[in-house]
């Protein structure tokens, strides 16, 4: 996928930023560019036609190196083109869903910008702190509104949450937990020339679990504990290790060190048994609070009380987007917000790369032709319930752990 750069000017339809004072709000419907159509594309393809339904966009523009066909897009196609920049000028499009290769993200995000195009970046934002910066920073430079691909964030759990905790209902927060057990087949880390890469001719990819499918798990972890910002992190641990044949991480933990003075811990694996929901401990001196952030549901316990379960509802973050540009509501996940997130991956791309776990710690399932490792699932867990690391807690394959300040 190219990033021609173009002319520099904004083009005809106007995309004036709607983050300057004053400046007139996009009137829906807001149009679209969607920069990769596949894979997680697909997800997007969907999201993008409900709210065309509801009057609020419309797609005018698909991204692919290779043409979708119209019986893989499900109807008849905009625009399409290989080259971003040139369909971004050719569509006049006022937004940008840019769903592609983790490397790609900072490129395609600048080249929008520089058109005044408005974006909804999925995350992983940047392979490392060093792209993401230049993206953050050429973004605020340009003017326009970009929100990151968190989607667990627009979760109305989230401020919920926070609100519990700022009333006390834990007493005094002292930590926050993250456990991911999931199962990803070999295929998985056949799907994409970058899947299971922490490089690929010599640029960082860093597709992890702790970087790509368990992000969510260290981003909402952070967030609940009020750590976002790069400045924020003051240290942070990383154990990292695989079972399959691959580059990067398929069982990780990682413990940040805060500003606030609280341990943030999180551990995940691709490898599991028995795969579950991944969620978000949050420990307090008088209870505690466990969210399930892929289904919005929370369950509060505490001492003196019966458990009390909460479910709640969620802001997409596309028409969270919309509405920032046309309506002024605040953006659920600016870039700075996703700094300390950020700061996580980078300790990761630094660590040295992750070792393989010996051939007795994990088995082959032949009939789901995936690799898992017995016991882990209790790690994960203990790990959250703990805030301590894999080899703290006993596991003999677990690595020297990694520090990075």
């Amino acid at each position: 996928m190219t990033t021609n750069t173009g002319p520099t000017t904004v083009p005809a339809s106007g995309t004036t930023p709607l983050a300057a004072p004053g400046t007139t709000p996009l009137a829906p419907p807001v149009t679209i560019v969607l920069a990769g159509a596949r894979g997680h594309g697909r997800w997007h393809v969907e999201n993008i036609r409900r709210l065309q339904d509801k009057g609020l966009v419309r797609l005018v523009g698909i991204c692919e190196l290779t043409p979708l066909t119209e019986e893989e897009f499900g109807g008849e196609l905009p625009a399409q083109s290989p080259d971003f920049g040139a369909l971004l000028d050719s569509t006049g499009a006022q937004v940008a869903v840019v769903c592609t290769p983790i490397p790609t993200h900072t490129d395609l995000a600048l080249a929008a910008a520089k058109r005044g195009v408005h974006l909804l970046l999925e995350k992983p934002p940047a392979p490392s702190y060093a792209e993401f910066r230049r993206m953050a920073d050429g973004v605020a430079a340009a003017g326009v509104a970009c929100q990151i691909g968190f989607q667990s964030l627009g979760s109305h759990a989230v401020p919920a949450i926070r609100e519990l905790i700022a009333k006390g209902a834990i007493g005094t927060l002292t930590g926050v937990g993250g456990a991911g057990a999931w199962a990803r087949d070999e295929a998985y880390y056949r799907r994409a020339p970058w899947a299971g890469k922490r490089r690929l001719n010599g640029v960082d990819v860093i597709d992890g679990a702790l970087t790509n499918p368990l992000a969510h798990a260290v981003a909402t972890a952070l967030a609940l504990n009020g750590t976002t910002r790069a400045e924020d992190v003051t240290r942070i641990e990383t154990e990292l290790v695989r079972a399959n044949d691959i580059e990067s991480d398929d069982t990780s933990c990682v413990r940040v060190t805060t500003v606030q003075g609280r341990p943030v811990t999180v551990a995940v694996t691709l490898c599991a048994e028995h795969p579950g929901e991944p969620y978000v401990l949050v420990h307090g001196s008088e209870g505690r609070i466990t969210y399930w952030y892929k289904q919005d549901r929370a369950l509060l316990q505490r001492a003196g009380h019966g458990p009390e379960e909460f479910e709640y509802g969620s802001t997409d973050l596309l028409e969270n987007l919309v509405a920032h540009l046309t309506d002024g509501d605040a953006l659920l996940v600016e870039p700075d917000s996703t700094g300390a997130f950020m700061k996580v991956v980078e300790a990761i791309r630094q660590a040295p790369d992750p070792a393989p776990l010996p051939t007795d710690a994990w088995q082959l399932i032949p009939a789901e032709n995936r690799r898992v490792v017995p016991g882990i699932e209790a790690l994960v867990t203990a790990a959250a319930d703990t805030l301590a690391l894999y080899s703290e807690l006993g596991a003999s394959w677990a690595p020297p752990k990694e520090v990075s300040t």
